[in-house]
């Protein structure tokens, strides 16, 4: 059983904590960084597929059941998982590259 705790309110850099301590209590903290991108595209692909259901776009009948918010839950798992294992500050790097986006001009 878990003792992890998330605050009510998290901010990203909480949830970058939570994530880091959750790797650790589940074992998962001797994944190399490889082996963390693969998963982090396999839940990508995951997530295209259950948007793909959410929109009616063909897909195959007998493939499993996806729910989209729970795949793009693992999509931000997994990308916290990595920024973690870079010591990338997501919340940091989002604002200094947001006032870079801020500049350019978008056609």
């Amino acid at each position: 059983m878990s003792h992890l705790k998330l605050k009510k309110n998290p901010t990203l850099p909480d949830f970058q904590k939570y994530v880091a301590k959750m790797v650790k209590e589940r074992g998962f903290d001797k994944e190399t960084v490889p082996e963390i991108f693969i998963l982090f595209l396999e839940e990508c692909g995951e997530m295209a597929k259950a948007a793909r259901k959410t929109q009616n776009i063909k897909t195959d009948s007998n493939s499993d059941q996806f729910h989209f918010a729970h795949e793009a839950s693992d999509v931000f798992t997994y990308l916290l998982d990595i920024c973690n294992q870079f010591n990338v500050d997501l919340e940091k790097a989002f604002r200094e590259k947001e006032e870079i986006n801020k500049k350019r001009v978008w056609k």
